[in-house]
C-alpha cells in the first residue's frame, strides 16, 4: 500500500524528493575537480596494487627458477625433474601455471638474471609474459636490460615489445639511454593495463579464468590492503562489495 502525504503526495515520492541533494550550480566546477581527483587515486593505487601483485609473481618465479639450476647444478638432476616438480605442483596449486614448459622459462630467467637486484628494481616491473619474451627471443644481456627499460619507459604492451625486438629497435637507438627514472608505468598506457589484467596474477591469487576486473580489484585488495591506506584520511575504499540486487 502506498501512503500519502497531506492526503495528496505519494509518501514514497516526498522521501525520494527529501533524498536527493542536488550539487548548486556553483558548486560544479570543484564537484567535477573532486570527483577526477578521486578517480585518479582509485586509479593509481590500483595500479600500484597490480604491480606489488606483479612483482611478487616474478620475484616468485625467478626463486623457483634458480633453485632449480642450483639443484640441477649440486644434485646432478637432469632435466626430467622439471616435469615431476610440474606435475606434483600441478596437483596442489591446479590453479596456477605450473606446467614443465612455464617451470623451464622460469629456469632460463633466472639464468638470464641472475642478479636479484637487477630482478627486483628492473624486470620485476614487467608482467611475465614480457619477461618470457625477453628471455625467448634475445641471447644479450645488454639488449634484454634496454628493451626492459624501454618497455617500462614508454609503457609498452607486449605485443609492441614483440614488434620493436622484431624490428630491430636496439640496433637502430641502441646505446642512446634515457636517465631511466619511471618506477610505474603510466596509467593509461597499455602496460598498465596488462599489468592488472594479467592471467597470471589472476592464477597468483587463486582468482579463476572467468573472474572480472572487478573481482580481481577484491582480489589484489584482500592482499594489500596497505597499499590502499595511501587514499588520505577520511577516504574509505570499499574492497568488498556486497551482492548486487
Amino acid at each position: 500500500m502506498i501512503g500519502v502525504l497531506n492526503g495528496t503526495e505519494p509518501l514514497t515520492r516526498a522521501c525520494s524528493r527529501r533524498m536527493t541533494t542536488p550539487i548548486p550550480s556553483s558548486d560544479g566546477d570543484q564537484y567535477a575537480s573532486l570527483l577526477a581527483e578521486l578517480k585518479e587515486r582509485i586509479r593509481s593505487a590500483r595500479l600500484k596494487a597490480a604491480v606489488a601483485v606483479n612483482r611478487e609473481l616474478i620475484l616468485l618465479y625467478w626463486s623457483i627458477g634458480r633453485e632449480i639450476l642450483a639443484r640441477q647444478t649440486a644434485e646432478g638432476w637432469g632435466t626430467r625433474i622439471i616435469d615431476r616438480l610440474a606435475l606434483d605442483l600441478r596437483r596442489d596449486f591446479p590453479e596456477m601455471t605450473g606446467s614443465p614448459r612455464n617451470l623451464k622459462y622460469m629456469r632460463a630467467f633466472a639464468e638470464a638474471f641472475p642478479d636479484e637486484q637487477t630482478v627486483q628494481q628492473l624486470v620485476a616491473q614487467l608482467p611475465w609474459g614480457h619477461n618470457v619474451k625477453l628471455v625467448d627471443a634475445l641471447k644479450s644481456d645488454e639488449e634484454r636490460l634496454w628493451y626492459a627499460r624501454q618497455a617500462i619507459e614508454h609503457g609498452w604492451s607486449r605485443n609492441v615489445l614483440v614488434h620493436q625486438i622484431e624490428s630491430g629497435l636496439y640496433r637502430r637507438q641502441g646505446k642512446a639511454l634515457t636517465n631511466f627514472g619511471r618506477t610505474l608505468p603510466a596509467p593509461q598506457s597499455d602496460l598498465a593495463q596488462e599489468l592488472i589484467k594479467d592471467p597470471y596474477s589472476f592464477d597468483f591469487l587463486a582468482l579463476g579464468p572467468a573472474m572480472s576486473e572487478r573481482e580481481l580489484e577484491q582480489g589484489l585488495l584482500e592482499h594489500l590492503r596497505s597499499l590502499i591506506l595511501e587514499l588520505g584520511k577520511g577516504f574509505a575504499f570499499v574492497g568488498k562489495r556486497g551482492p548486487s540486487s
